[in-house]
């Protein structure tokens, strides 16, 4: 007799997860010749001031002007580089990184007029007051991308920018790692509630519940036990479109009301 496959909870498609992961990433190293080091014993491996990257993979990066790297792109045209993108889970766990993006391209440097206008589309988009030293003190480098290749717990894939610049936009990218340590903190009933939905085995008081990431289609649990570590997937009953969408889909997947979440932050604040 045939056995039938158990339920899997929707997931984003490859290219929309390496889009993701794109505008999630927190670290950010590229990958060069080991003539390019940084100078401080890690030859090959520089680490950008600041880095921003659009849909497109055309990622922006900030180097000091001085910086070896500067000095050996200033006298090619096109230096070829390969830059990787970590996306680290916003909660302490013991295996962070929640996956891993390479960019494979050529990067320049910028002229300092068109730096300075790429400073500002990049601080309208995301303020740092470090694009300051954009023009003075540091320069700006432009990676051409050529591929793109995505390592994370669904899979793994290799796409062109134009594939990945297509694919779907999550409206959590940058929102949805705020609101999990914000679960975390403020809701400890809602993530309660959530853990029914784990299987038997790791409904144990003894291990530790996180929740490690979250996209439009679902949420994903992380479980630390003192075998290992597990992670569990949970889809929402429809795509979510904001974080107040997200709200509800959480509420009924722990079954919990609003009204009920509402009184325990009163009789928290009464305390």
């Amino acid at each position: 007799m045939a056995r039938s496959c158990p339920h899997q909870p929707p997931v984003p498609g490859p290219a929309e997860r390496a889009r993701a992961t794109q505008v999630r990433a927190s670290g950010a190293t590229l990958l060069v010749d080991p003539e390019a080091g940084s100078g401080d014993g890690d030859r090959g491996r520089v680490h950008p001031v600041l880095h921003h990257v659009p849909p497109s993979g055309a990622a922006t990066l900030q180097l000091p002007a001085d910086h070896p790297l500067v000095g050996l792109a200033r006298t090619r045209e096109y230096l070829p580089a390969m830059l990787e993108l970590i996306d680290s889970a916003p909660l302490p766990v013991r295996q962070p990184v929640r996956g891993i993006v390479w960019i494979a391209g050529r990067v320049r440097v910028l002229p300092a007029r068109v730096a300075r206008r790429a400073a500002l589309r990049i601080a309208a988009d995301a303020a740092d007051e470090r694009l300051l030293d954009v023009g003075h003190s540091d320069v700006l480098l432009r990676m051409d991308p050529g591929s793109v290749v995505l390592s994370d717990a669904e899979g793994t894939g290799t796409f062109t920018p134009a594939q990945v610049a297509a694919a779907p936009h999550d409206p959590l990218a940058t929102a949805g790692d705020s609101w999990l340590a914000h679960l975390v903190q403020a809701h400890g009933l809602l993530l309660t509630g959530l853990a029914r939905h784990l299987p038997a085995a790791l409904r144990r008081p003894e291990n530790t519940l996180v929740p490690l990431a979250v996209d439009r289609l679902g949420l994903r649990l992380r479980v630390e036990t003192d075998r290992g570590d597990h992670d569990v997937r949970i889809g929402f009953s429809a795509p979510v479109a904001c974080p107040r969408m997200l709200g509800v889909e959480v509420r009924r997947l722990a079954e919990v009301s609003p009204a009920t979440t509402g009184a325990v932050h009163r009789r928290a604040a009464e305390r």
